[in-house]
């Protein structure tokens, strides 16, 4: 297994390829709703009623310290942006933990890769225990009120369908759960077994004037006969389970909270265990113990029938322990009336400094004054956004684009800056405008058929989907042929055809099931830009399929295309040669980046130095001949300019996060990608004549190019043999010549 530490560029020409700066586009938040991105974690000040900490479910950790009106992005140059638990030193507000990973169970539920820890209030930060932790997820960090040098995690599997998809098969996925302990501020951590099983525990829970006393929830989310609620009267020694009033069937997740003004009360929600599909999504009830955990009694009113797998916080007023909530599809309140924020899927509650309540959720962070006010949303600047797949742009004006999102529906950008508006809802997955006449617009939302068609530029929508049946990939793909836009291809099992552009009820079934048994379906598609005949098609059990008569028929050509279960831009061919295609690696330990030349028959690996680290998009700029790879990782952008040889990651001040869709506008210079939590961006991109990354071809190019092949830096390749030589300068001044259009 390779390592996940990178190399530094050993030269300066390939510091040279980080000169071009990242530009964000948003939504930040969406304008019209004034949504943002999932948030799993909120930590509130206990003293400064101004300073809150949010965790993004894969956009990081921001900071406000003006009760949210602004929000900081504070870890964006840290290894990963997937967020599972916030902890803020009771005695120290500059003293910050956080567990990375994200520990709701969804398919982009994503790994952890340690505790990040700051001491300066989220200016620097420090990652701890990645060996530890790496590959699972934080549901809860506790810090002992008294000797604050004392910490405990609730430690969780990634999410998914099937079991741990989101761990994208890290080394450590299948690494020791549970409890963690550590003595020295969060530098070392221990597992607490006696009598906690090895499973998910879901939520944790401290006395806050008996810090030796604990509460663990073992919530293993397709159901174990040892989850439960676990209680330690001695600092994590001994544990043992509470059944006391409790049910005794077999529990999925377990949530749990004590009040902080009567600690001797708690209260716990008990999920329904989740099947394999995601399903099982009830609720065993909302509970309460007025003795410390010895008995419980079933309370009415904070039950939730929703998918429990997914949510997981309970929350009690700090001042009375009558007040409590579970949060879920919304927040299901006891001993009050206080409402839910606008947007669903709950995620995280907390009380401000000054008696606020502040939740996280799937659209954002929001806040309620308390005693039955108002919920308003605090978004403005955070973005976070989570894009799927499926970007797309106008092809007159250079603004105007579309994206879906997760949970959050489809949107539309017209003008600069990172303003979008909504136009379809749901979760939003592919687009796709008509370059040929761009009032023809597509969205879709989640499920087979929920395509929707727009012909004045997005402004309405009307159902496109009629008549298109089958086995769906959460998000299916679809595409208009970019040669003929009155055909657009979409995929179930099998490959659909409409002649009509897209029209509802002109759908035709084009080719067989290509997925090779009964319950997968087809996760990418691409058509070769220069040849419509030629179709390309992944499917989510790793299948990789080719097609030379426009999709009637599918030759397969491999049985290792892993990728994550969330349908990706995967798949990326030549703009003028048909049988080159590209195919990116989503998973550890597989070929990240591969190409073949012969429509899928034989393959090259080219991952070079690239890191262990999962690719889910891929894009090749061609046009001097020698290609220029760009691949999206889940931790940014790289790119090659030595056919795979070497890779670096590419310009400033593009955040660590999950890159999932790659647009490449040569005409346009740029480049623009979807990242799953911190919204989309754009950069310059310039042909690999432009050896200086200035921008403009001149004899400085020459320059750096002679500087290149004397330090035999690869990237002077320019003939693509693998040897530096003169075929290389003669091949660097014929593209110049050319220009490279």
């Amino acid at each position: 297994m390779r390592t996940a530490v990178r190399a530094a560029p050993a030269l300066l020409l390939a510091a040279a390829a980080s000169a071009q700066t990242w530009t964000e586009l948003g939504p930040a938040p969406i304008a019209s709703s004034q949504y943002s991105g999932r948030m799993s974690a909120v930590a509130c000040s206990r003293t400064d009623p101004n300073l809150y900490y949010a965790g993004a479910a894969d956009g990081g950790v921001w900071r406000t310290t003006d009760a949210g009106l602004t929000w900081t992005p504070v870890t964006d140059g840290m290894p990963t942006t997937a967020i599972g638990a916030i902890a803020i030193d009771p005695g120290n507000d500059r003293v910050v933990y956080v567990g990375s990973g994200e520990g709701n169970f969804a398919n982009h539920s994503r790994y952890g890769l340690g505790v990040y820890k700051t001491t300066d209030g989220g200016s620097t930060w420090s990652v701890h225990a990645g060996a530890t932790f790496s590959g699972r997820c934080f549901s809860r960090i506790v810090i002992d009120p008294q000797t604050t040098g004392t910490l405990y995690a609730g430690v969780c599997i990634a999410g998914g369908f099937p079991s741990m998809a989101a761990a994208k098969n890290h080394p450590g996925r299948n690494g020791p759960l549970g409890v963690f302990k550590s003595t020295d501020a969060g530098e070392n951590w221990v597992r607490l077994s006696g009598g906690l099983p090895d499973l998910s525990v879901t939520d944790l829970a401290i006395h806050p004037a008996t810090p030796s006393v604990l509460y663990a929830g073992v919530g293993h989310i397709f159901g174990d006969a040892a989850n439960g609620i676990y209680r330690s009267n001695d600092s994590g020694g001994t544990w043992t389970k509470l059944t006391a009033g409790l049910p005794t069937t077999i529990l999925g997740r377990v949530s749990l909270a004590i009040a902080p003004s009567l600690p001797s009360r708690l209260y716990a929600h008990l999920a329904i265990p989740s099947d394999a599909g995601g399903g099982g999504s009830g609720s065993r009830g909302f509970f309460r113990s007025d003795d410390g955990g010895d008995t419980w009694t079933l309370v009415n009113g904070g039950a939730s029938s929703s998918y429990n797998w997914y949510f997981g916080v309970v929350g009690v007023s700090p001042t009375n322990p009558n007040i409590a909530c579970n949060a879920a599809l919304d927040l299901a309140w006891v001993g009050a009336a206080l409402g839910t924020p606008a947007h669903v899927d709950q995620h995280a509650i907390a009380w401000d400094a000054a008696g606020r309540i502040v939740a996280g959720c799937d659209g954002g962070v929001f806040r309620n004054p308390g005693a039955g006010g108002v919920w308003s949303p605090l978004n403005n600047g955070l973005g976070a956004m989570q894009f799927y797949a499926g970007l797309s742009t106008d092809p007159v004006d250079p603004e105007r684009m579309f994206g879906g999102l997760q949970d959050n529906g489809g949107v539309r950008r017209t003008a600069p800056g990172v303003s979008w508006g909504s136009v379809s809802g749901g979760d939003g997955g592919w687009t796709q405008v008509d370059q040929t006449n761009p009032l023809i617009v597509f969205t879709e939302s989640q499920g087979t058929g929920s395509l929707y068609r727009s012909t004045n530029g997005g402004n309405s929508f009307g159902g496109a989907g009629g008549g298109i049946s089958g086995r769906n990939c959460f998000l299916p793909p679809f595409l208009i042929d970019p040669n003929n836009p009155s055909r657009v291809l979409y995929g179930t099992e099998r490959v659909w055809q409409s002649l009509m552009g897209g029209i509802g009820g002109s759908w035709s079934p084009l080719s067989p099931d290509l997925t090779g048994d009964s319950t997968s379906a087809i996760r990418s598609l691409a058509i070769a830009p220069s040849n419509s005949l030629v179709v390309y098609a992944v499917t989510n059990n790793a299948r990789f399929l080719s097609s030379i008569d426009g999709g009637a028929t599918f030759t397969l050509r491999l049985t290792d295309a892993a990728g994550w279960p969330r349908v990706t831009r995967e798949v990326f061919v030549d703009r003028l040669d048909p049988g080159t295609v590209y195919l990116a690696g989503a998973v550890f330990g597989v070929p990240h980046v591969r190409r073949s030349s012969d429509f899928g028959a034989t393959w090259q690996t080219l991952d070079g130095d690239l890191p262990d680290v999962p690719v889910n998009t891929i894009a090749a700029d061609a046009r001097c001949g020698k290609p220029t790879l760009y691949a999206g990782a889940d931790d940014g952008l790289y790119r090659s300019r030595d056919d795979g040889r070497t890779w670096r990651r590419y310009g400033q001040g593009l955040p660590h996060a999950q890159v999932v869709d790659i647009r490449l506008e040569t005409g346009r210079a740029r480049m623009i990608v979807g990242t799953m939590g911190r919204g989309a961006w754009t950069v310059p991109v310039y042909p690999a004549i432009d050896f200086n990354d200035d921008g403009a071809a001149n004899l400085a190019d020459f320059g750096a190019f002679q500087t290149a092949f004397a330090l035999q830096n690869m990237q002077a390749d320019f003939s693509n043999d693998g040897l530096l030589n003169l075929a290389d300068f003669g091949a660097f001044q014929t593209a110049f010549a050319l220009g490279c259009p």
